[in-house]
């Protein structure tokens, strides 16, 4: 484990939506707990930052423009960054066992419904990533 575990700081969240409101207040909110972040708004975009920035976590939307979260989750499995643990967000109301099926899923770590709360979102995000708000002993 890295000397920066724990510190907030050290981490990258790659914040994945199409909707750009909810991106700011992501972001934000994410920035104020202490990450670093990144935006994307397509599947085909967080593919590529993934690739160039290799983020700690991934917060994705599963609506997606063109290639969807469900797609894009498959496409980084296939392109070896399974590793990189993800948290689904989704507005669209899912039964059970679809929920489940994507929760089977190796890197996806927690199932997040819109809207999110702040606080389940960085709680969320700490829980992956073994983190501390800033300012918790």
């Amino acid at each position: 484990m890295s000397e920066t575990a724990g510190d907030p700081a050290g981490k990258l969240v790659l914040l994945v939506d199409d909707d750009e409101s909810l991106l700011d207040l992501m972001d934000h909110v994410v920035k104020k707990d202490g990450f670093r972040t990144d935006r994307a708004m397509d599947g085909v975009e967080a593919l590529a930052k993934v690739a160039a920035l290799d983020p700690d976590v991934i917060v994705l939307d599963f609506m997606l423009p063109g290639m969807g979260g469900y797609e894009a989750l498959r496409e980084l499995q296939s392109r070896g960054y399974g590793h990189i643990p993800i948290i689904v967000v989704t507005g669209r109301a899912m039964d059970a066992k679809s929920i489940e099926m994507v929760r089977q899923e190796q890197n996806v770590k927690d199932f997040l419904q819109k809207p999110v709360r702040p606080a389940m979102l960085t709680a969320a995000l700490h829980r992956v990533l073994g983190t501390a708000p800033k300012g918790a002993p």
